[in-house]
């Protein structure tokens, strides 16, 4: 089975890929769900002072919370970090507890299949790329990913697969500790749909300039890009792509493992 995680800025997305540890009822919700061979999928805090034997530690105890052996049933792993701190753990970790089988960390070397446009390729995160790889696989032609998560992110991939550069916007969770760090008389709130865009309430006003001044966002973004490339498939990913999409217009598609399914093909390319 093969183990992909994902390290984000703020939360980091494992999964575990293959249908050996699945029964009858799992399998057949994995693919009435579109999981496309997704069999588990956990997602935790980030923390970069965490070592090498510490993520072996955890991987083990949330591998085991589904009777899976991580010694035993893990014959590959693939990785894709933004945090440079991390990403050494972690090949340091693999060094140690994976060194007997396949690993691919997205990087420089690394066989992506998609031609990489950007002014310095190598500026593009791992996980934009693990991103791209997997919305035009799923989705192929022109297409616009939005990442909804410690910022927001647009990548932009033309019709021939070939990534062309996209934007970056500070997302909800930065925009809402500023907030509340530069106003004190504003409080932390349930980010739910407010009764209206109007606010009646402190609460509600926050809920609707998040929710909806977001979701404007997302809408603004998409139109100015498509009118520099053309209509393009929209699709949303990210840990907060299931709370802003709704309030969206253009977003067509919510893929929420999308960079897990993008680190799978990679590292089947890359081995």
């Amino acid at each position: 089975m093969l183990l992909a995680i994902d390290v984000g800025n703020t939360e980091t997305v494992i999964g575990l890929f293959g249908e050996s540890h699945l029964d009858e009822a799992e399998l057949s919700f994995a693919r009435a769900n579109g999981e496309r061979g997704l069999a588990f999928h956990w997602r935790i805090s980030t923390v970069r002072e965490r070592t090498p034997d510490e993520h072996a530690m955890i991987l083990t105890q949330l591998l085991e919370l589904e009777g899976i052996d991580l010694k035993r049933d893990i014959d590959s792993l693939a990785i894709s970090s933004s945090s440079p701190s991390v990403t050494t753990q972690l090949r340091r970790m693999s060094t140690r507890w994976f060194s007997e089988i396949p690993v691919t960390v997205i990087g420089p070397g690394v066989k992506t299949g998609m031609p990489i446009l950007y002014d310095n390729p190598k500026e593009v995160g791992a996980d934009r790329i693990a991103d791209a790889v997997g919305g035009y696989d799923l989705y192929p032609g022109a297409l616009i990913i939005v990442d909804m998560g410690t910022a927001t992110v647009f990548d932009v991939i033309s019709e021939k697969g070939e990534y062309l550069g996209g934007a970056i916007a500070p997302g909800v969770a930065i925009s809402l500790e500023a907030l509340y760090n530069q106003a004190s008389a504003l409080r932390s709130v349930e980010l739910v749909a407010p009764r209206s865009v109007v606010g009646k309430s402190t609460v509600e006003s926050i809920q609707s300039g998040v929710l909806y001044g977001f979701a404007s966002q997302v809408d603004g973004m998409i139109e100015r890009i498509q009118q520099e490339v053309g209509a393009s498939t929209v699709v949303a990913t990210g840990g907060l792509a299931s709370l802003i999409a709704p309030f969206t217009k253009h977003v067509e598609h919510v893929e929420p493992w999308l960079t897990l399914h993008g680190l799978r093909i990679v590292h089947e390319l890359n081995h």
